[in-house]
């Protein structure tokens, strides 16, 4: 069973504003996603999950669409290997999707991500 531990997710503003200005920039279907390859690949690979309230303004929505793009990171995060990648993913659709649309959509970013070794 995979999980997603406190060690897998970004945090701390002197690493997501080194993704942000040093990152790779994506688009997916409904997701925009960055991300950076760190030196020292022993590292676990780490995530950010963002739903911009200007798109929903009930938290409820937020962390609804914030769950589900958690959730499908982590069924697919074997497809990346064990590498030290920073990922950021950012919603940037109207409409809340189901789940299926999230994870054929992160599906997609990871298998670009990891394709671009």
């Amino acid at each position: 069973m995979e999980t997603l531990p406190k060690s897998e997710r970004l945090s701390g503003r002197s690493a997501v504003s080194a993704l942000m200005s040093k990152g790779r920039w994506g688009f997916s279907g409904g997701l925009k996603y960055c991300y950076l390859r760190n030196e020292p690949s022993d590292g676990a690979n780490r995530i950010m999950v963002s739903v911009p309230k200007r798109f929903f303004k009930r938290a409820v929505k937020r962390n609804l669409l914030k769950r589900r793009m958690r959730e499908a990171y982590r069924t697919q995060k074997s497809m990346l290997g064990p590498s030290s990648i920073d990922i950021l993913f950012l919603y940037n659709s109207k409409e809340v999707n189901d789940f299926q649309t999230i994870k054929d959509e992160v599906s997609v970013i990871l298998k670009n991500i990891s394709d671009e070794r």
